[in-house]
């Protein structure tokens, strides 16, 4: 991979806004166990991009890819739990879908094309 890539940028950025939901989530909305589950995932996204930055072959690089996808489906999940039961407002939850659906769409691609060549 590249060093400035659009997936490394991106799955970073969503990082940052999954830390601070957390945040909110425990300072404001006093919960503890949902806000975790969101964290681990949603945070996972990028640490699983940089960890295939140094893949030891192409089908490596693909699994790292693979499982990055997979924190990222589990993320968009919470996201839906977290706005029906109301700890998150729409808007915040449709924000953050729409980042979270990008990377989905970027893994899915990366992912793809790789296995094509």
């Amino acid at each position: 991979m590249k060093k400035d890539n659009v997936i490394k940028a991106k799955s970073y950025a969503f990082s940052l806004r999954i830390v601070k939901l957390y945040k909110f989530l425990c300072e404001e909305k006093k919960e503890y166990t949902l806000s975790k589950q969101i964290l681990r995932s949603g945070t996972g996204i990028g640490a699983l991009v940089r960890e295939s930055e140094h893949a030891e072959s192409n089908a490596d690089f693909i699994h790292k890819l693979s499982i990055s996808l997979k924190e990222a489906n589990e993320t968009d999940y919470w996201l839906n739990i977290l706005k029906d039961t109301g700890y998150i407002e729409l808007k915040l939850f449709q924000s953050l879908l729409k980042d979270n659906n990008e990377l989905l769409k970027l893994l899915t691609s990366i992912i793809k094309t790789c296995k094509t060549k």
